[in-house]
């Protein structure tokens, strides 16, 4: 892809070793996850965006709630300042037909970065309960055979404005697949989301950030209904992230990568302990979380 040759290599690496072990990796492994593939396009070029807030989703234009101290407190931590109004001229632009951009960050001077959550494997109650309380916005990449045998468990999360987005059906390494294949892997994960959450996902990301940027995997998407693919800047791992920035610091609107996992993968760490301290990371650096969405102009229809 460009200069991080090496950090995609690990990326793939991890993968394929993920595959055989438990289908929940995204481009991360525990500790030592690699990071998604850098692309040059992604801070220049349009990028995707997250489907229509649900009824109970947060008032468009409206800065994400910030919970209140005590919130806070109960998992362990200071409230983050809450993230600023979202720009009324989008910084991503998607266009309703044609070749979709491949991004990795968004082109903001805000100090905000934004959350992803991957596959959907740890179903943990504690973790719903967190969010409900936190208000923190998540955009989530659920994968069909990881999900299926519960949606009912990400319903909530989105009832809190949070939009549900295409991860295939059973997180392949997509550049391994022909043209039919990936089709039918985005085509069916994009009918079961859209049918079980109500609103067609219009952000695709590849399992393990593979095929980002070539034009097969670009069609099949194109075909399928999203207009953008995802990719990321950091992984959340443990208990830090890992970065592609040699500075190891966090930018304005970099996105950041993290899965929907339990003790098993995290060395013992709950999923709400994991989410915690990926807060901590951030707001070491003070930064808010602000939700991808409002960020973004869909299509006109």
């Amino acid at each position: 892809m460009n200069r991080d040759g090496r950090s995609r290599t690990r990326t793939y690496a991890a993968g394929a070793l993920a595959l055989l072990a438990f289908a929940t990796a995204c481009g991360d492994n525990g500790d030592g996850g690699g990071a998604a593939p850098k692309t040059a396009a992604a801070a220049s070029q349009p990028s995707g965006g997250g489907a229509a807030p649900t009824a109970a989703a947060t008032t468009p234009g409206a800065a994400p709630a910030a919970g209140d101290a005590a919130a806070w407190a109960k998992w362990n931590l200071k409230p983050l300042a809450p993230a600023p109004a979202p720009p009324a001229d989008k910084p991503i632009k998607l266009e309703r037909t044609g070749t979709v951009p491949v991004i990795s960050d968004v082109k903001t001077s805000d100090k905000v970065v934004f959350i992803t959550l991957d596959d959907g494997a740890e179903k943990d109650p504690k973790f719903v309960e967190m969010l409900t309380d936190l208000k923190v916005p998540i955009t989530m990449f659920l994968t069909k055979d990881i999900v299926k045998n519960d949606y009912g468990y990400f319903k909530p999360l989105q009832a809190l404005g949070n939009h549900i987005q295409n991860h295939t059906v059973t997180h392949p390494v997509m550049s391994k697949l022909p043209a039919d294949k990936q089709k039918a892997e985005i085509c069916d994960d994009q009918a079961a989301l859209t049918q079980q959450y109500g609103t067609a996902p219009l952000l695709f990301r590849p399992p393990f950030g593979d095929g980002a940027n070539t034009p097969m995997l670009n069609t099949s998407v194109q075909q399928c209904g999203p207009r953008a693919i995802v990719l990321w800047r950091e992984s959340m791992q443990i208990h830090d992230m890992q970065y592609q920035a040699a500075d190891k610091k966090l930018k304005p609107g970099d996105i950041i990568l993290a899965h929907f996992r339990g003790p098993k993968e995290l060395k013992g760490a709950t999923m709400t302990q994991m989410f915690a301290d990926l807060l901590a990371r951030i707001q070491e650096q003070g930064f808010s979380v602000a939700r991808l969405d409002d960020y973004i102009q869909a299509p006109a229809s």
